[in-house]
């Protein structure tokens, strides 16, 4: 199963995302909930990166990625807000394989 941990701060701003785990859809190579979710979370990462290369932090491993977001402004935050709402929306097709924390 992927989890999902969402950290915010005091003034309802994410500032830690942790994605970890593998679905176990289907064999690797066909696993369509896991290739969403890398997507997904990858594109958002380059994305903000592309627009300021210090506004966040990351680390990837074999199922696991961890992003900090260091700065924040109306793009980075609708970025970020996007990313979980897409995440969130295909946790609920695959409840069994996404899981929120």
């Amino acid at each position: 199963m992927i989890t999902i941990n969402v950290k915010k701060g005091t003034d309802d701003v994410v500032n830690y995302i942790k994605i970890s785990g593998h679905a176990e859809y289907a064999d690797e190579g066909f696993d369509i909930v896991c290739a969403s979710v890398s997507c997904i979370s990858i594109t958002t990462v380059n994305a903000l990166i592309s627009i300021d290369e210090g506004c966040l932090v990351y680390s990837e491993a074999d199922g696991l990625l961890e992003i900090g977001i260091m700065k924040h402004n109306e793009v980075i935050d609708k970025l970020i807000n996007n990313m979980l709402l897409m995440l969130e929306n295909l946790s609920h097709d695959y409840k069994e394989y996404i899981k929120f924390k």
